[in-house]
């Protein structure tokens, strides 16, 4: 991707109403003018949020909405980096070895880092967040992390990782801006760790405190006087202003009520227009490391999503070229399978591939003995299109009618992220449902668990459909512990072929995102994460 900034003449809409739906807004506004005058390089950013995750702590919900807010006060291990070594940059570790075996990882930390409660930031922290929450309550960590039995703490600035199996030091690394959110030992030991109230009160190590949240209007950060990164933070608050109308955003924007908008909140139908407003950029860059998926879940328990003749005419009832150029206007990609075409080191185009062919689909169907009834309905489903974005919204709206074509009758329930994820994730209350999974560099890292069996129920983002596949169960396990790169890439290549070829979910596009940003707003996009980075060199033009 590259970077376009925009700038043309304004366009200033009434936005009296925005104004009104906070007194927080107006207050804002005139805070970031003052500090802004006053101290130059601080400042107040007012950043347009779209949900707000029941479970903030990153540490346990490794995705993009709690990354957002989190990472701005949770740190990793590393963060990825355009120029970095093996793209990461050094966080809380300056640096990390793997042995030969596959059985070690050792990690080098920061010294003189303090936690926002003052106390010191030590190795006990990492491993007591490796071994009590990354491993048995993060979805992606108990993955990467599955044969992880020990953490060794030899000084409070070393920590040695063992496996009791050979674990991919190619996968580690590319792990460590996800899964390894590091939380403190004395916030959480001798608690339940899932309902403890820090998950959503965070303490951490970042450039930025917690400071509030007020449902349905705001989460707060303020400066962290004492970050271990000197110069750091340029700001001295974030306010993440909660804007469930994505229409919003863009109008906020243009009234100046937030500076700037991540993940394509505003509408990819209004980009550009808004691209002509002065002071405002249009910016593509800094989300490289987060390759989105639009994928159709599928709930296998049902009986007639557990027969691949019908997962098959499904395939072939949507019009991925449709869905490209209609729903999200040429900003996506057509999918061919879990793993996008942009990771060229593991993507295969070698597997099964189905056309968009209604006929053929009403076909498959009517030699499976699913005939059509009266009203030309084989069947119900229930779909549950994913709140995220308008995106997987629309969809939502699209399969419905496609698969009216082919007699299947899609009955949609919407909800919000917290309804939505429950009944998808918790309760399996669903035939359907639309998800935007994320494909971060690795397909362990986020894909392997949308098709794994055997996650319990609550993990969000993961195979909760009950889909069994032994084979497929048995190249994820084996892929998990080959150390050697070029087997370990075969591996996955088979990986992309069984799921082509048996569709536990079905792939249709993959896209990246968008950033609009008042032109006042500096050092955006300068990392492959960045709208879920640090922000610790994010900075106002006074």
């Amino acid at each position: 991707m590259t970077v376009s900034f925009i700038s043309r003449r304004t366009l200033m809409k009434g936005t009296a109403l925005l104004l009104a739906s906070t007194a927080l807004a107006r207050q804002a506004l005139a805070q970031t003018a003052q500090t802004a005058q006053t101290n130059p390089g601080g400042g107040r950013l007012i950043v347009a949020a779209d949900s707000e995750p029941k479970n903030l702590n990153p540490a346990i919900v490794a995705s993009n909405g709690v990354f957002f807010v989190a990472s701005k006060v949770i740190e990793p291990l590393a963060e990825a980096s355009f120029d970095g070594k093996d793209g990461l940059s050094p966080r809380l570790a300056t640096s990390w070895e793997g042995s030969d075996d596959g059985l070690s990882v050792t990690f080098k930390l920061r010294d003189g880092v303090t936690w926002h409660d003052g106390k010191p930031f030590t190795s006990v922290d990492v491993a007591f967040s490796a071994l009590n929450i990354w491993k048995p309550l993060q979805n992606l960590g108990r993955l990467v992390f599955a044969n992880l039995e020990a953490v060794d703490t030899p000084d409070d600035y070393t920590a040695i990782f063992r496996f009791s199996k050979p674990t991919p030091f190619q996968l580690i690394r590319n792990a460590l801006p996800v899964v390894t959110s590091v939380v403190a030992k004395h916030i959480f030991d001798g608690t339940d760790i899932a309902t403890n109230p820090a998950n959503n009160t965070l303490i951490g190590t970042g450039p930025f405190k917690f400071a509030e949240h007020k449902p349905g209007e705001y989460y707060r950060l303020t400066r962290n006087e004492s970050y271990w990164n000197k110069g750091q933070p340029k700001l001295d608050e974030i306010i993440f202003r909660v804007l469930p109308d994505r229409e919003s955003a863009g109008a906020a924007l243009e009234a100046d009520e937030v500076q700037l908008a991540a993940f394509s909140a505003v509408p990819l139908a209004d980009l550009d227009r808004i691209s002509k407003v002065a002071g405002i950029k249009v910016i593509s860059k800094g989300y490289e490391a987060l390759t989105y998926q639009l994928v159709v879940e599928i709930n296998h328990r049902r009986r007639e999503l557990a027969d691949l003749r019908v997962r098959q005419a499904i395939a072939q009832a949507i019009d991925k070229k449709f869905v490209v150029d209609t729903i999200f206007l040429g900003y996506a990609a057509a999918s061919t399978g879990p793993v996008p075409k942009n990771a060229p080191e593991f993507y295969t185009s070698d597997a099964a591939a189905y056309a968009f062919d209604p006929a053929a689909a009403n076909d498959i169907l009517d030699k499976a003995g699913y005939s059509q009834g009266p009203d030309g309905n084989r069947f119900t489903l229930k779909l549950r299109p994913a709140p995220y974005f308008n995106e997987t919204r629309q969809f939502g709206d699209y399969l419905r009618q496609a698969l009216a074509v082919i007699g299947i009758n899609a009955e949609i329930v919407n909800a919000d992220a917290a309804a939505h994820q429950k009944a998808v994730y918790t309760d399996h209350d669903f035939d359907l449902a639309v998800g935007p999974p994320v494909f971060r560099g690795d397909p362990a890292i986020s894909t392997t668990i949308l098709v794994q069996s055997g996650t319990p129920a609550g993990v969000p983002f993961s195979n909760q459909g009950g889909y069994v596949n032994p084979e497929l169960d048995k190249i994820i396990k084996l892929a998990s512990e080959t150390v050697d790169t070029a087997a370990r890439t075969d591996l996955y290549r088979k990986f992309q072929q069984l799921v082509a070829a048996d569709l536990p979910l079905i792939n249709v596009a993959e896209w990246g995102f968008i950033t609009v940003a008042r032109d006042s707003v500096l050092n955006v996009a300068d990392n492959p994460r960045w709208a879920v980075s640090n922000w610790g060199d994010t900075a106002l033009q006074s």
